[in-house]
């Protein structure tokens, strides 16, 4: 009933737990931007499909999915190796898909941000949506920051709320700040360049609202510690603990890092 698209590079911690959550899928496929692990063979031992592209972003890489893969069924699920889909988001997944009217082109998703065993729930804002589940045919895939998000939509995209498990602190700190680095650069000129209309932010749409929320606060004078002050107290992040500090901690560096990045660029 639905075909799932995990995209890696270099996943061999993240990639066993990943694709034992799927394994009521008949129809995984692997596709894989240049590993020199062992994630290959990991995606061969569990008797899945594996194809390779060379990355340039996540919005080329899920559209060179839809356009090449040979999926199986009508829905499609997309994750990444750091995700894991639990037995509550797979049975909302399946509700949705079976209650879903001939209208519905797709489903925005949620997740879990799980650090040291704690799921920061405060600390991350919840819930964040992506688009991730899809009908075959009714949507794309655009570059949006450091990320992506969906256009040439046919159809209405509803909510799953139940959320997945999101591991993205699994290779450690230093691996989290060197890819941060990057997406922090793709993040400035994305809201220097393609901010949403600032109507955006009054929408009830939280996918909608968040991404204009994000591109028009960037904008705000000391904008790292108010996200410090807004992630870790308003939000109450601190009953999360250490984890909660760390991770507003480095949010807010984050921010610090689009910020300047951003100031660099208007002053080229």
């Amino acid at each position: 009933m639905i075909s799932v698209i995990i995209l890696t590079k270099n996943e061999a911690i993240n990639l066993p737990a990943c694709l034992q959550s799927v394994a009521w899928s008949d129809d995984v496929h692997v596709l894989d931007s240049g590993s020199t692990d062992e994630t290959i063979e990991i995606a061969y031992n569990h008797g899945v499909s594996v194809s390779s592209n060379p990355f340039e972003s996540f919005a080329k890489q899920r559209n060179y999915a839809l356009d090449h893969l040979p999926v199986r069924y009508e829905w499609i699920l997309f994750l990444d190796a750091d995700e894991i889909v639990n037995e509550q988001f797979r049975i909302a997944l399946f509700e949705a898909v079976s209650n879903a009217r001939e209208n519905v082109a797709g489903f925005y998703c949620c997740w879990k941000m799980m650090l040291e065993g704690k799921w920061l729930k405060h600390c991350d804002n919840f819930p964040k949506w992506q688009f991730r589940l899809l009908r075959k045919g009714r949507a794309k895939f655009t570059d949006f920051g450091h990320g992506q998000k969906e256009e040439s939509v046919i159809g209405v995209i509803n909510y799953i709320k139940v959320p997945y498990l999101h591991y993205c602190f699994s290779k450690g700190w230093s691996n989290w700040m060197e890819r941060h680095n990057i997406y922090s650069s793709h993040e400035a000129m994305a809201r220097l360049y393609n901010c949403p209309s600032f109507k955006n932010i009054f929408s009830r749409h939280g996918s909608v609202r968040n991404a204009a929320l994000r591109c028009w606060a960037s904008r705000l004078p000391g904008w790292p510690i108010l996200r410090f002050i807004q992630a870790y107290f308003l939000n109450l992040g601190f009953l999360e603990g250490v984890p909660g500090f760390i991770y507003c901690a480095n949010v807010s560096y984050y921010e610090f890092l689009i910020q300047i990045k951003m100031r660099e660029q208007r002053n080229r």
